[in-house]
């Protein structure tokens, strides 16, 4: 590989850590936040779902720029403008200036996660061999390091802008220094042209718009419910763990903050080695083996005798979901090969769905029946999965110019590969 591709990989990989240190830094002082704006608890979860429903449509936003601005250059600003609101989200004292730093972070990150993971799959693409699991891994360590800090301040009683401020301090310039060595893959063009295109089977001069985005939603629609099960999945393990711990398993108050970070430190050692595993046994059998594996720790927190045991469930958690997500967007990839930065935005909103879904689901389960049953829910749903993992196999080169092609493109035989 030339130094350019090094170059443009490990400054992506610095992307995606930087961007899990912020996450974790916000998330992780929810309880400091509500404290010094005098959010009620009646209203935090409206301050909650407005980030993921923002971040959706800066998704939606981020699959019609890209049919005019470079991925790299989204990139480039929208990492700023998050770790400014994270900032912002710091340093003010009114809720409508909260208000406002959520929803310039929520915006922004929804453009963030979705040109982040493009440059990915076109990193990965020029590669010849899966690299995606390596830049989620570094966002895995992100979150790790965040959650770390964050523990810090907490503990030291930090305010939540001196916490923040030297964080952002190394980040962002950093952030702008590693920006000049992003790769663009250059498949920026949207879908429904793409399957205009190369939709007709007959070879036809196109389909209608309305057809063609129907085709177009059926192709990606076992990957987008994929993405929303591993999320449901995710959501239920950040919001419950702590909870279910201490509530149902009957832990300490301190035992039941480990769960977490030991799922995230499972997720960073899963992600490390997926991709060896992807070139070694193919994405179908890792995500098919990530799914039993989530689904027997589901299973095993469900009906874990103690606290212990249940740890040993979330650890199992851990090592399952960690591959299912990245491996999505890079089936999207090789789904829409002339297309895959609009299918990788389009596919990106299901992150945030199953995040919205995922905790108010089990919280509800768990209110009206038990904590126990409610896990069972996500269990099943990850089970799903193995359903659509053809999705995730590429097929041999039929169209003899030397590019996989994945299975679905049998519905078509267009130059893009529907």
């Amino acid at each position: 590989m030339t130094d350019v591709l090094r170059r443009g990989r490990a400054s992506l990989a610095f992307s995606f850590f930087a961007q899990g240190a912020t996450f974790a830094l916000l998330v992780t002082r929810i309880p400091a936040i509500q404290d010094r704006y005098g959010v009620s608890d009646a209203l935090l979860p409206a301050f909650l779902a407005a980030v993921p429903i923002l971040a959706g449509v800066g998704s939606v936003t981020t699959e019609q720029l890209v049919k005019r601005i470079r991925p790299s250059r989204l990139l480039r600003w929208s990492q700023p403008v998050v770790l400014l609101a994270l900032l912002g989200v710091g340093s003010g004292d009114r809720l409508v200036e909260l208000a406002v730093a959520l929803g310039a972070f929520g915006l922004a990150v929804g453009a963030l996660d979705a040109s982040m993971n493009m440059l990915g799959v076109s990193l990965q693409r020029t590669y010849g061999r899966s690299i995606m699991l390596g830049f989620h891994a570094t966002y895995s360590l992100g979150g790790i390091v965040g959650a770390s800090l964050a523990w810090v301040g907490a503990h030291w009683h930090l305010s939540l802008f001196v916490s923040y401020l030297p964080v952002v301090l190394v980040l962002l310039p950093a952030a702008f220094v590693g920006s000049r060595w992003y790769v663009d893959g250059g498949a920026a063009s949207g879908l429904e042209a793409d399957a205009d295109t190369g939709g007709n089977v007959d070879g036809e001069a196109g389909k209608g718009q309305g057809e063609s985005a129907a085709l177009v939603f059926r192709l990606l629609l076992p990957l987008c419910l994929v993405m929303t099960f591993a999320y449901i999945g995710d959501s239920t393990v950040s919001n419950w763990s702590a909870k279910y711990l201490q509530d149902v398993l009957g832990s300490s108050e301190q035992l039941a903050t480990v769960p977490y970070n030991v799922y995230m430190v499972m997720t960073l050692v899963g992600r490390a080695v997926g991709d060896f595993g992807v070139r070694r046994f193919g994405a179908v059998a890792v995500v098919r083996l990530g799914a039993v594996v989530a689904a027997l720790g589901f299973a095993v927190v469900a009906v874990a005798p103690g606290a212990w045991v249940g740890m040993l469930g979330f650890t199992l958690l851990g090592l399952g979901l960690c591959v299912l997500v990245p491996q999505t967007f890079a089936a999207a990839g090789r789904l829409f090969p002339g297309a895959s930065d609009a299918a990788i935005a389009r596919l990106n909103i299901f992150n945030y769905v199953g995040f919205l879904i995922g905790s108010p689901l089990v919280g509800a389960l768990g209110d009206a029946w038990n904590y126990r049953g409610a896990m069972l829910v996500p269990m099943v749903l990850v089970l799903a999965t193995l359903g659509y993992a053809r999705s995730f196999a590429p097929e041999p080169d039929r169209y003899g110019d030397g590019h996989e092609r994945p299975r679905t493109a049998d519905v078509g035989r267009g130059s893009n590969g529907l």
